[in-house]
């Protein structure tokens, strides 16, 4: 059974979290304040941390921080009120898997859930690098890039490529892609998929002259290894 630990101070959304998980199977443990979480977090056993930013004790940064400073790869998702880019980019740069803005549905929660359980048991695996060709993506590090160039990625665009990095040379829809990196309430179509693939390519394939990311006509895409010229 996967474990979640779950830190959140909020009086009607820690238990709810607890009830919810709990029925769809998972292992749950509550903690309502920053320091607590943080010595639990360490103790270890878990499969993935849902962590709140705003805690009395010690903020979700500052867990975040401090976990991933003591080597502890858990994959973690933030929870907060707070919506901004800032926000996000802080959260993310302190290590954070993830994010979540508060209220959200169970079924988005779940989605995200079982997205980061699945890296987890990637990395677990020994797949914490994914390669393909010279090009290669860190799971845990969450850095990619062509031999020993790294690339900036957003989020969202880390997370395509490692989408196409566990299916070299298999093509995989749009509508594949949406199901992985997009919420499940999105509804916008598979037309923001090019968007992002456009912007990938820019960065993965342009500077090195190579195409390593070939469109698949009337289906989607196919990463297919190559080295840079």
């Amino acid at each position: 059974m996967k474990g979640i630990l779950v830190i959140e101070d909020d009086p009607q959304l820690g238990p709810a979290l607890h009830r919810g998980l709990t029925a769809e199977g998972y292992r749950v443990e509550l903690v309502r304040d920053g320091t607590t979480g943080l010595e639990r977090a360490l103790a270890g056993g878990h499969s993935v941390i849902v962590l709140d930013i705003m805690l009395p004790g010690l903020n979700g940064y500052r867990i975040c921080s401090a976990l991933r400073a003591a080597g502890v790869d858990t994959p973690v998702l933030m929870l907060t009120a707070k919506d901004g880019e800032y926000d996000e980019a802080e959260g993310l740069d302190t290590g954070a898997d993830d994010y979540l803005v508060k209220p959200f549905s169970s079924v988005v929660l779940l989605a995200r859930l079982r997205a980061l359980l699945r890296r987890g048991a990637a990395a677990t695996a020994g797949q914490s690098v994914l390669r393909a060709g010279d090009l290669w993506a860190d799971l845990t590090s969450r850095r990619a890039g062509r031999g020993a160039v790294e690339f900036a990625l957003t989020p969202k665009e880390f997370a395509i490529l490692t989408c196409l990095l566990h299916a070299p040379d298999r093509p995989v829809s749009k509508e594949e892609i949406l199901d992985e990196v997009w919420d499940p309430a999105y509804t916008g179509g598979t037309a923001i998929v090019e968007v992002y693939i456009s912007a990938l390519r820019k960065k993965v394939d342009a500077p090195f002259a190579t195409h390593s990311i070939e469109t698949v006509r009337g289906h989607g895409y196919r990463l297919t290894p190559r080295e840079q010229p």
